[in-house]
């Protein structure tokens, strides 16, 4: 009968355990998904902030010399990530192919002009930035207009504005949720204990030696738990950075690596302050209240 209660009290033990383990793993994996989440909302937005293009239309009297020049300095200037040449013959190719026929032959001559693609660094993609930059490329006089899409980037940057202060308000409150479940979850691991504790005390051990084999029991189980959060986030991340290789998920190994010791700290923590708090408080309590 003794060896029957014994096992049970066991499977008890281990199931505990387990759901410790699982709703640890579980809420820091869903915390280190946000994180990723906050870590890469910049690389998101300047991936997407590379894409505009800055086109800089040339007269048809500027000469190969200075089209060469242009090109030149272009690619070299600070701003720049990469530019594009396309001759007036290409772009008329282009859009021919667009609108399915040649305009070229109802017209007898090519209207269009030789342009640069200017792809400008996601720093510089604002409307203040760019205004300067198109003002320094007119100064040239073989220049005839610089066009970008006034309206897409301020609209661009404010919704960037917009979804970081979401985002963060957003991992700010699911911390704090994460902190409260994890400790639900281990409140209810030592309320399953209370009267082994009040045994305990009752025979003379100091709240010390009564809180620490709980406390380590609760660490490992919340390093199990990071470690197996750990675990899915690297998975996820590898199979988003093979799916998206353009967002340099892997970029930033430093801050990758703070990301992942800070979701193993908080399961260490949360887990040591949460058996702290929950042991003291049924040490606490008197013996006639272990009941309710």
């Amino acid at each position: 009968m003794a060896s029957s209660f014994d096992k049970y009290q066991k499977r008890r033990l281990i199931s505990s355990y387990f759901s410790v383990v699982l709703s640890i793993s579980l809420v820091l994996f869903l915390l280190g998904l946000l994180g990723l989440l906050v870590l890469n909302t910049k690389n998101v937005a300047d991936h997407f902030k590379e894409k505009i293009a800055l086109t800089v239309y040339l007269k048809d009297t500027a000469k190969e010399v200075e089209i060469t020049q242009l090109k030149q300095s272009l690619s070299l200037a600070a701003y720049t990530k990469s530019t594009t040449y396309i001759s007036k013959e290409q772009a008329a190719e282009e859009h021919s192919a667009a609108i399915g026929e040649n305009f070229m032959e109802f017209l007898g001559y090519n209207p269009l002009q030789n342009s640069v693609d200017v792809y400008v660094l996601a720093d510089y993609v604002s409307p203040e930035k760019l205004d300067d930059i198109t003002a320094e490329i007119l100064t040239k006089n073989f220049v005839e207009e610089v066009v970008y899409d006034k309206p897409l980037i301020a609209l661009l940057n404010d919704n960037v504005k917009r979804i970081s202060l979401w985002v963060l308000i957003i991992s700010g409150i699911f911390t704090c949720i994460a902190v409260l479940l994890i400790n639900s979850s281990i409140r209810l691991s030592v309320y399953a204990k209370r009267f082994t504790i009040k045994t305990m005390q009752m025979v003379g051990a100091t709240k010390h030696f009564i809180r620490k084999p709980f406390i380590w029991k609760s660490i490992k189980l919340g390093l199990i738990g990071a470690l197996l959060a750990m675990l899915g986030m690297g998975v996820v991340l590898f199979y988003l950075n093979r799916s998206f290789p353009e967002l340099e998920l892997l970029q930033d190994r430093l801050l990758l690596g703070v990301l992942f010791g800070f979701i193993l700290l908080m399961g260490l923590f949360i887990s040591w302050a949460s058996t702290f708090f929950a042991t003291q408080r049924f040490l606490n309590l008197k013996t006639d209240e272990l009941y309710y």
